[in-house]
């Protein structure tokens, strides 16, 4: 199981850096951890409470989600973090997701922007008009 070793929130890319460890002795022996880099729309729309069900790559059920921004990350205990977003979303994320959404970036990536195609399911923030009489 991977250990995750540090964080770091990038506004000016917005993207969450990962570094990832193994256990404290093979870190000394290697001395180096893996990192991967994930943007906060990516994060925020593959959200664990959104994905469950789903098959890896798969289109998930959120979308406008393209300006938000990754406000704090909280330790949930042994569960994970949670992650807390300015649209008042939060979800917790384990290692072990983290991982996997690193891994099948490219895959999910591709298959989110496909399903982007129409005003519905736009990256972009929809903005709710109403009539009032």
């Amino acid at each position: 199981m991977s250990i995750i070793k540090r964080f770091v929130i990038n506004n000016a890319t917005a993207s969450l850096s990962v570094s990832f460890g193994r256990t404290e002795l093979e870190d000394i022996e290697q001395q180096n951890s893996e990192v991967i880099d994930l943007k906060f729309e990516y994060l925020r729309v593959f959200a664990p409470t959104t994905d469950k069900g789903q098959a890896a790559g798969s289109a998930p059920k959120v979308y406008h989600k393209k300006q938000v921004r990754l406000l704090k990350i909280e330790s949930v205990g042994k569960h994970g973090y949670r992650l807390i977003f300015d649209d008042e979303h939060s979800s917790i994320y384990n290692s072990d997701y983290l991982k996997t959404l690193g891994a099948e970036y490219q895959q999910r990536w591709q298959n989110y922007l496909q399903s982007t195609g129409s005003t519905v399911n736009s990256r972009e923030a929809s903005i709710e008009i109403k009539e009032v009489k």
